[in-house]
């Protein structure tokens, strides 16, 4: 199966504003029952998408939802003021198919509202499928439906009020081809054998529930690498957690508190005093002063510790080792790592999809790592190879395809290791 060739280059005919012109930001409980009475009347899918504040709030919410539906036209509404209003919507709307781009970025602030999808299509997912090397939204509808969105206002912050003229025109040309783009999609995969595998991925995107925060979240601050002492370490995780604690509190990204920099900073000089944590960069600054005793406690907690509560210098690992030392650990799971992925790789190239959508590289390094014995008997490969991936969350598609490349490329010859 080839990968489809990209279409000779066109001029894309520019889409500058919806054709129905940009609707109305709908802000009260009778204007979003009027939508919903006017989306029941329409047909067919319900093109989705929703705007959130990333980097400037500290949730995921949503801040803007956009609608469209044939026979209906689109909808802007935004959700802040109606929050508790929105059940007519719901009624109308989860149980119908949605089409999103990127389905699993607004998919849960859109849970939040209490509006969920009864059916998913995912152009974006659908694109990856088809073997498309770019599949933003832009890209995708200039190639498949030679028009040119040109995108601007995607990382803004939306919790703006009022949300300015030309960021509600960018919003509803976010749905204004949505459907369109969805059948275009819909045909490529059906052309290429592929309708019955998006629908299994998509169906997971829609049922999956989103993953919860992952332990030892401070560790991931930027810079903490330089650090090698496991007090300061100790440091960076009480700053971390109260700089967390206010950004919650405040609803604000926690970078807008306190930059990484500013706490890998307090962790390296250690100040005993306010003046001397005000004289480190960002600290003296008038957002951060109003906080100094805040900041400064954190430190202080971190020096009062036993050296038994430390947080030691390298982070435990949640399943195997970093790949880099497979090598040195376990020589025999490195070469397994290396003809497994050998195999994805070259069906990759033959279904065109790609490796990381055939089966996650989280899941592939646990199965050659610990997850199959060394020697199996002769036939027992592909069951076992099947329950691990079962159980690892693959879908059929997945196993279907993924099962016997692996169980070639891992055990050769019946009873002895690949």
């Amino acid at each position: 199966m080839s990968v489809p060739e990209e279409p000779e280059a066109t001029a894309a005919v520019p889409l500058l504003a919806p054709v129905e012109g940009v609707p109305p930001v709908l802000d009260t409980a009778a204007e979003v029952e009027d939508a919903a009475r006017k989306l029941a009347a329409g047909t067919g899918p319900l093109a989705v998408d929703a705007e959130r504040a990333s980097g400037f709030r500290y949730s995921n919410r949503a801040y803007l939802i956009q609608l469209r539906r044939a026979g209906a036209g689109s909808f802007l509404i935004d959700p802040i003021p109606v929050d508790g209003a929105l059940a007519p919507l719901a009624e109308t709307i989860n149980s119908l198919e949605w089409v999103l781009h990127s389905a699993d970025q607004d998919l849960p602030g859109l849970a939040e509202l209490g509006l969920y999808p009864a059916r998913l299509f995912d152009t974006e997912l659908g694109g990856r499928l088809a073997g498309y090397e770019r599949v933003g939204l832009a890209a995708m509808v200039e190639r498949l439906l030679g028009r040119e969105l040109r995108k601007g206002h995607g990382a803004a912050d939306w919790s703006t009020r009022p949300l300015p003229d030309d960021w509600l025109n960018y919003a509803a040309l976010d749905v204004e081809l949505l459907l369109e783009l969805r059948d275009a999609v819909a045909a490529e995969l059906e052309e290429q054998g592929k309708t019955a595998w998006a629908a299994q991925e998509f169906e997971h995107v829609r049922i999956t529930e989103p993953a919860g925060p992952k332990a030892d979240r401070w560790r991931r601050t930027s810079g903490i690498h330089t650090l090698r002492r496991t007090r300061q370490l100790a440091i960076v995780r009480e700053l971390w957690q109260t700089r967390d604690r206010l950004a919650r509190l405040r609803d604000v990204a926690p970078a807008r508190i306190l930059p990484d920099s500013a706490i890998v900073a307090a962790a390296t000089s250690e100040p005993k005093t306010v003046a001397q944590l005000r004289a480190l960069p960002v600290f003296g600054g008038p957002r951060q002063r109003r906080y100094s005793r805040e900041w400064l406690g954190a430190v202080e907690r971190a020096r009062a510790l036993p050296d038994s509560e430390l947080p030691p210098l390298t982070q435990p690992f949640d399943g195997p080792p970093p790949v880099n030392r497979w090598e040195r650990r376990d020589p025999a799971a490195a070469a397994r790592l290396q003809k497994a992925r050998a195999a994805m790789t070259d069906l990759s190239t033959e279904v065109a999809i790609p490796v990381e959508n055939l089966l996650t590289p989280d899941l592939l390094r646990r199965m050659c790592w610990d997850g199959l014995p060394r020697t199996v008997t002769n036939g027992d490969a592909p069951a076992m190879i099947e329950e691990f991936l079962v159980n690892g969350g693959a879908r059929q598609w997945q196993r279907e395809l993924a099962v016997p490349r692996l169980a070639a490329a891992l055990y050769p010859t019946a009873g002895h290791p690949a």
